[in-house]
């Protein structure tokens, strides 16, 4: 007997969630304690805005690879081949779609690292070396377990960040008047910018666009046939992005809350001295709370973020990689940069920014394939989600103008 279509539908939830713990990385936590220590209340709305383009955006890389049984970057691969440009085209693209993801294990290593740090007292390099080797052993290990085992292990994470960000939280509740007031768009001054650019390329990451693709086919394709109708897989992506995303968007508000009610004024706009003020105001407890969900999401969008590394260079790369070397590749820069003593909170928040000049790289390509019959056959997007992605890419663009005007 058939299993009834609730039960279906949640057996195929996943890669979403997956994709999601990426939207929750220590990079996000940088950004979102900055926002919230430096302006309250008053950027609520970039993440909001933000996590509503995630989802969108998130949900059409997943239809891409439902419909065609590819990923965007093995597309990007094939177009510029089959349009007769050099291969240095190729390469090119693989190479700025690989520095988003050094840009991403940047955030994903220096969170972890400094977890560790605060709760152990480990030296800043020795946590980045232990979190990136993790990164990569764990990766391995659980992709050898297949998908379904890999999705229920990312998600447990993402449960712990959430308990971390959001429980810390219960120990200074916001102000919810102030918060529906940070609703409204508002930039309260010129540096205010950075931060903006930062809190979206933390919210809406790059490397996840490419990667949701790869696991939408990896999860649902085997031996290049679809393992359910379209249709049916389609409708659990919709549900599957709503949800992840939502869970993934409470956290990054919960981050901003928590520094707007205890950290405003407090000098508490690194992680560093937003765990002191934590650990000297509302407890210890609440202190370590606020750690632990650091470190799981240091490990764990580390090991997501690796994975879209190496799922980059191996469509893109000019010559075959061992999945290995690909992610030690992907995360070696990470630990490198933590050995030179930077400060960890400037190398988040500037990591971020990073990564949303190369949001529209990943955005333009996935609009154009999912809005082309050729690709998408019946399942081409129409006019008015063309206009919706057309009005996402403008929006991207035009802050990156604004942000590097304002540097």
């Amino acid at each position: 007997m058939e299993r009834p279509n609730k039960v279906r539908l949640v057996a195929l939830l996943g890669p979403a969630f997956v994709a999601s713990i990426a939207y929750v990385d220590p990079g996000n936590v940088g950004a979102n304690l900055s926002a919230g220590a430096t302006y309250g209340y008053g950027l609520v709305w970039v993440l909001v805005a933000a996590s509503a383009m995630a989802a969108l955006v998130q949900y059409q890389s997943a239809k891409l690879g439902l419909v065609t049984g590819r990923s965007l970057t093995s597309l990007v691969e094939a177009w510029l081949t089959q349009s007769g440009r050099p291969r240095a085209w190729i390469w090119a693209y693989g190479a700025q779609a690989f520095v988003v993801a050094i840009a991403t294990d940047l955030a994903e290593v220096v969170g972890g690292a400094l977890a560790l740090y605060l709760l152990f007292g480990v030296p800043l390099w020795l946590g980045s070396l232990i979190v990136g080797v993790l990164s990569v052993l764990l990766l391995h290990a659980l992709r050898r377990r297949g998908e379904h085992v890999f999705e229920l292990a990312v998600g447990g994470v993402l449960a712990i960040v959430v308990v971390g960000f959001v429980g810390a939280l219960a120990f200074a509740p916001p102000s919810w008047p102030r918060t529906i007031e940070g609703l409204v768009p508002f930039v309260p001054d010129q540096k205010a910018w950075l931060l903006v650019a930062a809190m979206l390329g933390a919210t809406v990451m790059p490397h996840a666009i490419y990667l949701h693709s790869s696991l939408a086919v990896d999860r649902h394709f085997r031996n290049g046939r679809r393992l359910h109708p379209l249709p049916e897989l389609l409708r659990a992506q919709r549900w599957d992005v709503g949800s992840a995303l939502a869970v993934a968007g409470t956290v990054n508000i919960a981050m901003l809350l928590l520094a707007a009610t205890t950290l405003q004024d407090a000098g508490g706009d690194t992680i560093e001295a937003a765990y002191h003020v934590f650990m000297t105001t509302l407890g210890p407890l609440a202190a370590v709370i606020f750690a632990i969900g650091l470190l799981a999401s240091g490990i764990g969008s580390a090991i997501v973020g690796t994975h879209a590394g190496s799922r980059v260079l191996k469509d893109l790369a000019p010559v075959r990689l061992s999945p290995t070397v690909r992610r030690v590749a992907t995360v070696a820069p990470a630990v490198l940069i933590l050995i030179t003593g930077v400060s960890p909170t400037v190398v988040l928040v500037v990591s971020q920014a990073v990564l949303s000049f190369g949001i529209a790289l990943a955005v333009v390509p996935l609009a154009l394939f999912t809005r082309s019959p050729r690709v998408m056959g019946d399942h081409a997007d129409g006019v008015g989600m063309q206009i919706v992605n057309a009005l996402i890419t403008v929006a991207l663009i035009a802050l990156n103008i604004v942000t590097i005007a304002t540097l």
